[in-house]
This record gives structure tokens, sequence and C-alpha cells, in this order.
């Protein structure tokens, strides 16, 4: 495979851009995933019950929307690079926090920070790779791959620092991300990049008025819900349940990145070749039918056959629904956070009410509440197929 005919047409210092982009948007994703590892071994660890856990992944959340507000806020006072610099120190400060003290405040604020440098950083890397690299589909595919790869590697070093230090070794993973988090933020200090945006946003909010708009919000939404409490539990959901081993929970989790991988390459792949709405549907149906599956069983080989069918599915379902709102995104730049607001919105809420039933009725009556999330979702899913876009 040759390299990227975008990539080539770049001078020096706009290559440096893009690859320190890609570094650090995999650093964003190894500590955005871990954080669904270190839960069972944080609560265990500091006696945390199942509400604060998920008021811990909810704190998280609830950063990354903020960052949306922050990182489009700050730049006009700091600058781009000085911003993007201050909002980085925070993953530090999170998993130093995390590392020093179990008091379930503090620890609230130190997860709330990691969800900060994660929203700042997605929504930095997202628009200087679509500037420097004029507006490259591949290069954005990279992008969303690399963070993928973060992703799946999460476990792993969790594994690894276990082995070595036992319970305590998540201790270990934490301090790795923060020498992670300095590295990038020396990269980003050596780029040469402009310190104001180069187009200005239209202010318009007329989008508000047009029913696709909110047929993809409620899609976007409901996903979301699944998707950050799915990727926050699932591990402690096989860990409580007793269905496997520590080490085994934790390869899942990476295993299910790994096909999200697989899957948004293949949805990049096929994208052009089969109707957007089509693939929108198949891949909610998928998501709907294999999570039922791993819900349904104790079975550890066909829990490993839903996780690769949930994963797969899962991987398109974000991109292809931000892809079908495409024109109107152009029309209305606003739009995009006000989306990205209202979907988060929903990644707030699930990973909370998944830990308080859980608390209340058991582990396995807070992983069925993200059913309703699914099936709601495909509601709007239907309903996008079968509705004519406004012109």
């Amino acid at each position: 495979m040759g390299i990227p005919s975008f990539y080539t047409e770049l001078d020096k210092n706009n290559r440096y851009i893009l690859k320190c982009c890609f570094f650090v948007f995999a650093v964003n994703g190894l500590y955005a995933m871990i954080l669904g590892s270190f839960l069972p071994l944080i609560s265990s660890e500091y006696g945390l019950n199942n509400t604060v856990s998920g008021a811990l992944l909810s704190a998280h959340q609830t950063g990354n929307l903020i960052a949306g507000f922050i990182a489009g806020v700050l730049p006009i006072y700091l600058g781009r690079k000085k911003s993007i610099l201050f909002l980085c120190s925070f993953v530090v400060m999170g998993f130093s926090i995390m590392i020093i003290t179990g008091n379930p405040v503090l620890l609230i604020l130190g997860f709330l920070f990691t969800g900060l440098s994660r929203g700042s950083i997605s929504n930095f890397n997202n628009t200087v790779v679509n500037e420097v690299s004029d507006s490259s589909s591949v290069a954005l595919n990279i992008l969303h791959s690399v963070f993928a790869v973060g992703a799946l590697t999460a476990p792993f070093l969790v594994i690894a620092c276990t082995n070595i230090a036992g319970d305590s070794g998540w201790k270990i993973a934490a301090g790795v991300i923060i020498l992670l988090a300095i590295m990038s933020m020396i990269l980003f200090s050596r780029m040469k990049i402009d310190d104001v945006a180069k187009r200005k946003e239209s202010t318009s909010y007329q989008f508000l008025k047009l029913k696709h708009f909110w047929i993809v919000s409620g899609i976007l939404f409901f996903y979301l819900c699944a998707e950050s409490a799915i990727n926050g539990w699932i591990v402690k959901y096989f860990i409580d349940s007793e269905i496997m081993t520590r080490e085994y929970a934790q390869m899942l989790a990476s295993l299910l990145w790994a096909v999200i991988l697989a899957g948004r390459l293949t949805c990049a792949f096929i994208g052009d070749k089969v109707p957007k709405k089509m693939l929108l549907l198949i891949t909610s149906i998928g998501t709907v039918a294999f999570y039922l599956l791993l819900l349904s069983t104790q079975n550890i080989l066909v829990i490993t056959i839903a996780i690769m069918g949930l994963g797969f599915s899962m991987a398109g379902i974000y991109p292809i629904t931000v892809s079908t709102f495409g024109g109107t995104i152009k029309l209305y730049p606003m739009s995009m956070g006000v989306l990205l607001m209202l979907g988060g919105i929903g990644s707030i809420l699930m990973p909370i009410i998944v830990g308080s039933l859980s608390d209340n009725f058991g582990i396995w009556a807070g992983m069925s509440a993200i059913v309703v999330a699914i099936v709601m979702m495909l509601g709007f899913v239907f309903t996008n197929v079968f509705h004519v876009t406004e012109s």
C-alpha cells in the first residue's frame, strides 16, 4: 500500500503536525479506554460502590463534554497552541489524583480532568488534521483508526502492569499514561501552527428547525449512551458476575476495540459502495442482536463471539450517522457542536444509571438498561432511513 496522496502533497512542517496529531490521538485512545479496565481495580482498592464507580465514568464524560465549549473559547484568549498545552496538562493531574487518593470527591475530579483533556485533544486534532490535509477523508479515517489502536492496547497495559505488581499494578499503568501525556505536550509545543482557525464559522441556528437534525441527534444520543456504558462497565460486569477471570475480561475489552478498528476500516472501504442509510440500519440491527446475545449467556465462547459481533457492528454507527448529516454540517457549521453536545449528555447519563441499578438490583440489571438505549437508537435509525432530508 503506497503513501496516501494527501500526505505526499504536504510540506515538512505540516507532515510533522500530522504525525504529531496521530501519535497524540493514539495516546488519547489509550487513556480514554483504560478507565473501563481500571474501574474494577480502583473500586476494589478504594472500596467504592457501583454508584460511585458509575459517577467516575460519568465525570469523565462530563469533562469530555465541557471540553467542547472550553476548546472553542480558550484559543481566542491564549491562541491554539498554548490552549491545547494547558488542556493537555489536565490528564497528568487526573491520573496523578487517582494514584494518590481514594477520596470519592477527588476521584470524581480526577476523572473529570481526564475527560477535559480527552475532549480538548479530540476537538483540536480533528480540526487541525482536517485543515492540514484539506479535508481528506483518508487522513481523518487514519486519525480515528490510531485512536482505536490506542484503545485496544489499554487492557494489555493493565494486564502487564498487574502481572508485575498485582492488584496495585494499575498505578504503574497510570504512571505510564502520565509519561505519554508529558511526551504529547512536548510534541505539541514544537508544532508551528496558526493561532487562529482558518475559517470563521457561521453562527446560524436555523438547523434546529430541521427534523433531520433531531433524528440524527436521537441516534447519537442513544448510541453514546450505549457506547460509554459498554466501554466503562463491560470488564466489571464480567468480573462481578464471575463469568470469567479478570485477565480474560481485560482481553475481551481489547478484542472489542480490535474489531471496532476492523469495522471502521471496513466501513471506510465499503462506505462509497453501500447506501449510507442502509449501512447504518444493518450495523444498528447487528448492535442490538449481539448485545442481547452477550447478556443472554454465561458461555465464554458465545460471549467472545458476541463481543466480536458487537464491536464490528458498533464501529461505523457514529461516523456513518455524522456523514448522513454532512451536507447540513457544511451549511451550518454550528450544528456539529450542538450535535456533539446532545450526544455527550447521553454518554454522561448512562454510566451512572448502570451503576445505580447495579447497586440496587445487581450488575446484570444495570447492564440490561443499555438494551433500552440501543433499541431507542434503532428506532431513530429506522426513522432516519425513511426520512426525506430537507433541502
